[in-house]
């Protein structure tokens, strides 16, 4: 089977699709959301009421812009093209929402189906994470923040990775727990079935299979992509 070449570009688009795609698409499920868009999600719930016109997709790149800023103070550096970061952000809050907006009448009732939905979901986002790892284009700043953070102090970029992950659940926890003053109608029976503020059995699960499923999905991509710029100009411009 001959690969599909010049296509870069066109594997950014599908990660930049699929993940808002995958993320949605687990939030409906009501078992809770991966630890990277959690923050968002809580955030956005808890302002709801007195910042209605709030999106989650617009806190998602606010979050991202105050993440920015962060990496810029402990790396003690910035670099222009850390922007093009932003502006991924900025496009991926809008794709997000929306899909929110087009999933906004659905609903998962069955416990089986929202389970089921989840694994959807995940495998949406594990497509489209593994897409933006074939691609020369600028990336979130969740995956810069980490590139940065590694190469800046030579640190494992896995270990920081699992630190990262692990700061933004811890966060997400505490949000859940501290911002809507209902602590106390939190139910540990229902977590396989019901997510308190976006935060569940869900966000656990979706840690541990996506590693998996993100390698899963590249070895298919790699079938039948071969990823090269189709405007190598721009590309190097990008990368310079």
């Amino acid at each position: 089977m001959k690969k599909i070449q010049k296509t870069s570009e066109l594997l950014w688009l599908l990660g930049t699709i699929f993940v808002a795609l995958g993320v949605t698409i687990c939030s409906k499920a009501n078992l809770g959301v991966s630890m990277i868009a959690a923050p968002a999600f809580v955030i956005q719930e808890a302002l709801s009421n007195s910042w209605t016109w709030l999106s989650v997709g617009m806190t998602e790149y606010v979050i991202q812009g105050i993440l920015l800023i962060l990496l810029c103070v402990i790396i003690k550096k910035f670099n222009w093209r850390f922007i093009f970061a932003f502006l991924v952000a900025f496009i991926y809050g809008y794709v997000l929402d929306f899909f929110l907006w087009v999933f906004s009448s659905v609903n998962f009732n069955e416990i089986w189906l929202r389970w089921v939905m989840l694994i959807v979901g995940d495998c949406c986002t594990a497509f489209g994470v593994a897409c933006f790892f074939r691609t020369s284009w600028p990336l979130q700043v969740y995956e810069l923040f980490v590139s940065k953070v590694s190469s800046t102090y030579k640190l494992n970029i896995n270990k920081v990775k699992w630190f990262f992950d692990i700061s933004l659940l811890i966060i997400s926890i505490v949000l859940a727990f501290t911002l809507f003053g209902d602590v106390k109608t939190f139910d540990w029976t229902s977590i396989y079935y019901n997510s308190f503020h976006f935060i569940g059995l869900g966000t656990l699960v979706t840690t541990l299979i996506n590693s998996p499923i993100i390698t899963a999905m590249g070895k298919i991509i790699d079938k039948i992509f071969m990823p090269s710029p189709l405007f190598p100009k721009i590309d190097a411009w990008l990368n310079k």
